[in-house]
């Protein structure tokens, strides 16, 4: 095979300057002459300045004479690649751009978006930030208000000294005074009425009691000194009583107070069985200050069997 003719010469034996050597003229090579490069047959590569083949439609761009040339619009988002321009291997298989928008490819690049989330985060951060300042500013104005208020409520208070009645005082001193008490051996006793000691059980010094008062016109009187203070008082009467109930008259300064002074057998004890019928009661008689006296005596109507031994105070209407 020569080098002569070789067939359709290839872009690679192209050769602008053949016609300056002696195998080039030997082979045929002439200058150019607006045809190929000076070989027969070779690749016309001749293109007008603008034009670019795409495998598409040739466009073609001129400018005349003082007008600027069209610049083709751009096609495709910032960072996409562009139909008209893409890359080789970006072509479809018949040759032409891809119609479809090609997908970014990992998370750097110039077609990579603004970093939204972070701006999200930090407005999200300093929202918060605002929202604990507010909330511990609010908080410390409350606490300030707390002790202003505290404050203003120590400053018109009274002392307790100024605060407490008379009254009230009097009252206080009544509960620590203790009030006077009498045993059977200290009253005066009325009519039939006796002391004894043969039934156990009496509280009394020495378990002396009061008996015989079963019958009209017997009674017991206890004159009571040292009363602090006109009021409501309450006198007790510790008793024995058997079988069945009994009430006698309270008389509180010669005068009847209520209808009858309750002497029920609260100890369940047996008829005639006064050693385990020991119980008290109670009355709340209203008292002056200084002396009183307190009498329980037997009247018509009452039921009087009954042993008693002791009578004494308590301020105020209580029960024990």
């Amino acid at each position: 095979m020569t080098s002569g003719n070789n067939g359709a010469s290839t872009p690679e034996d192209d050769d602008p300057f053949g016609y300056l050597y002696a195998d080039g003229q030997a082979n045929g090579a002439q200058p150019p002459s607006g045809g190929g490069y000076g070989y027969p047959n070779s690749v016309s590569r001749v293109r007008a300045v603008g034009e670019r083949r795409n495998g598409q439609q040739s466009q073609r761009q001129t400018a005349q004479y003082g007008q600027p040339a069209t610049v083709p619009q751009q096609q495709g988002a910032y960072g996409q690649p562009n139909a008209n321009y893409a890359a080789p291997e970006n072509f479809g298989a018949g040759g032409g751009p891809s119609t479809g928008r090609q997908p970014v490819q990992g998370g750097g690049g110039r077609g990579r978006g603004p970093n939204t989330k972070g701006l999200l985060i930090g407005a999200v951060a300093v929202v918060a930030a605002v929202v604990i300042g507010i909330a511990v500013a609010m908080a410390n104005g409350d606490s300030g208000d707390d002790d202003n208020k505290a404050s203003d409520q120590v400053s018109v208070s009274a002392p307790a000294s100024e605060s407490a009645s008379p009254s009230e005082s009097a009252a206080d001193d009544e509960n620590k005074a203790e009030l006077p008490k009498a045993d059977a051996k200290a009253l005066n006793l009325g009519g039939s009425a006796a002391l004894a000691s043969d039934v156990q059980g009496a509280q009394a010094a020495g378990g002396v009691y009061v008996g015989n008062l079963n019958q009209v016109g017997n009674s017991v009187t206890w004159t009571v000194n040292g009363i602090p203070s006109d009021g409501t008082y309450t006198v007790f009467a510790h008793y024995s009583a058997a079988g069945e109930d009994q009430s006698m008259t309270l008389t509180v300064n010669g005068k009847t107070f209520g209808t009858k002074f309750n002497l029920g057998n609260f100890a369940h004890a047996k008829d005639g069985d006064f050693a385990k019928g020991w119980t008290k009661t109670y009355s709340w008689p209203t008292l002056t200050k200084g002396t009183n006296t307190i009498s329980v005596s037997c009247q018509d109507g009452d039921k009087c069997n009954v042993l008693l031994d002791q009578l004494y105070l308590k301020a105020g209407q209580v029960k024990d």
